[in-house]
């Protein structure tokens, strides 16, 4: 064994060994010269990267930003972007992600919540953070103003030492049951996180790909794409839309030959559709989806479209640093729509409302423990001592699990249907009735039934507007596939489903319009 000379240099080296400040920098040291990050025609190799982080995060330490405090980003995706997080993270300060389609409103309740101390925008972001400062008030700083903040600082090394159990990002949940809560995410969680993800692929994402950054890094996703795929040596491709334009991501994809990519089931469903898709030469290895269940329909258009590609399931939250279950290439077929098996290092249980195991096949609440989960969310001890009930962390989720141990997503917990004392789960019915040809999206929630308690309601858009369908068709199309209390009785046509921005339906809005 071999001792440290000074105990104090021992103990700084094993704080900061997960921090993902210094791990930015480990890249640095072992790929210099490689492309980290790519927008349009402009390019940040590794060093160049490195160095550029140091110098923003002396700069905002000049303007006041140090260890704990914390610094919201309200930006849409840009190489800056990525720089503002690792800056902050370097300074042990905390990286708070905003969600850039919000309400004025909805922004500074986040501000407030956290206690921001400074909000760094983009010029897309600005008038919306302009609005939100009216209720709250919080500094600014532009991503355009970062060369000018800069200008002669040096880009070496901080000599700051981060512990990893320290608090590295409060993440917002997207809110589809209302007010968001902020999760902490240490350092160590998302570590571990990135690494476990990595052995859980097997060996099928290797260093040095080509990674399209597709998703907002305000999501766990991008956030998680954005700092993990650099920790491997990879060269990320930003996709700068604000919005999601499938033609131009496809685009993307055969220009910069990418490998591998992240979308939502919904914007992979708009990729698969895409003229001509099949025909583009297009190198994608290695494609994932997850943030919200996928349609049997999706599942097809995704085999259909890329039949060479390991295609990944993931499935977490927020709360887990995005993955807890994964799906493997391999797997995909013989065990379809499953979301997978729990990666190395979670303990993964589904239980009954007492905490009791239930047996393979039956319908439980899926509950984590590991290194990867929330210690808890920002200033709400009771909203922290309810997900960590009996000790594990509750997900909300409903699900089954087969005897090979592949877990099925059977629904929310919250959006589970009671009718006439049976359980109804809404997922099941939504697949259903998404099959139906004139449907192009579904959600199905609980209405009340004077005689039922409750009843599902089937909230639609259609195909072809000028052609919906009725509730005879929807019924008629469920009769051989459900049984008869699932049904819906009844059938709203709405032009659009109300989504968050990764994608998962609203269905709290849905209720104050139609569960009454």
């Amino acid at each position: 064994m071999i001792a440290a000379s000074h105990p104090d240099v021992a103990a700084a080296a094993a704080a900061g060994s997960m921090a993902l400040g210094n791990q930015l920098a480990r890249a640095a040291r072992t790929f210099p010269d490689r492309v980290a990050l790519q927008l349009d025609e402009v390019r940040r190799t590794y060093t160049e990267l490195d160095g550029r982080v140091n110098r923003l995060a002396r700069a905002l330490r000049e303007r006041g930003v140090h260890a704990g405090d914390r610094v919201a980003v309200l930006a849409t995706n840009h190489i800056e972007t990525a720089e503002a997080f690792y800056a902050i993270l370097r300074l042990g300060a905390i990286v708070v992600p905003v969600n850039f389609r919000l309400a004025p409103g909805e922004v500074a309740y986040i501000l407030h919540d956290c206690t921001a101390g400074l909000l760094i925008v983009d010029d897309l972001t600005a008038p919306l953070a302009e609005a939100a400062l009216s209720e709250v008030d919080c500094p600014t700083l532009r991503i355009a103003d970062f060369d000018a903040v800069m200008a002669g600082e040096p880009d070496d090394s901080l000599d700051i030492v981060v512990p990893e159990q320290d608090p590295a990002f409060i993440m917002y949940t997207s809110g589809t049951t209302g007010r968001p809560k902020g999760a902490v995410l240490t350092h160590r969680n998302l570590y571990m996180a990135l690494m476990l993800q990595r052995i859980a692929a097997g060996g099928k994402c290797p260093d040095g790909e080509v990674v399209l950054l597709g998703v907002p890094m305000f999501h766990i996703a991008g956030m998680g794409t954005a700092l993990g795929r650099l920790l491997g040596g990879d060269r990320i491709v930003i996709y700068s839309g604000v919005g999601f334009d499938p033609s131009d991501v496809v685009d993307l994809l055969e220009r910069e030959q990418v490998t591998h990519t992240f979308f939502v089931p919904s914007q992979w469903q708009a990729i698969c559709a895409v003229p001509g898709v099949k025909q583009r030469n297009l190198v994608l290895s290695n494609i994932t989806w997850g943030a919200s269940p996928a349609t049997p329909s999706t599942l097809q258009a995704l085999a259909d479209t890329f039949p060479d590609a390991n295609a990944f399931t993931a499935f977490g939250q927020t709360e887990t640093c995005a993955t807890v279950c994964l799906l493997r290439a391999e797997d995909a077929v013989r065990k379809r729509g499953s979301v997978g098996t729990p990666i190395p290092g979670i303990e993964v249980r589904i239980v009954d409302d007492e905490m009791r195991d239930v047996k393979p096949g039956e319908v439980g609440e899926i509950v984590y423990r590991g290194p990867v989960i929330t210690p808890g969310y920002w200033g709400k001890p009771e909203a922290t001592a309810e997900a960590f009930a009996g000790g594990w962390f509750h997900s909300g989720d409903l699900c089954r699990a087969d005897e090979d141990g592949f877990v099925w997503v059977v629904d929310r917990k919250k959006d589970m249907i009671i009718s006439g004392g049976e359980n109804i789960y809404c997922a099941e019915v939504e697949a259903v009735i998404d099959s139906h040809p004139k449907v192009a999206d579904v959600a199905v929630i609980g209405t009340r039934h004077e005689k039922w308690v409750q009843t599902p309601l089937a909230v639609v858009t259609a195909v072809d507007p000028a052609d919906p369908p009725t509730l005879e068709d929807i019924v008629e199309h469920c009769r051989e596939r459900l049984a008869s209390f699932k049904k819906p009785t009844a059938l709203v046509v709405v032009d659009s489903l109300p989504r968050t921005a990764t994608g998962k339906v609203q269905k709290f809005e849905l209720r104050k319009l139609y569960a009454g």
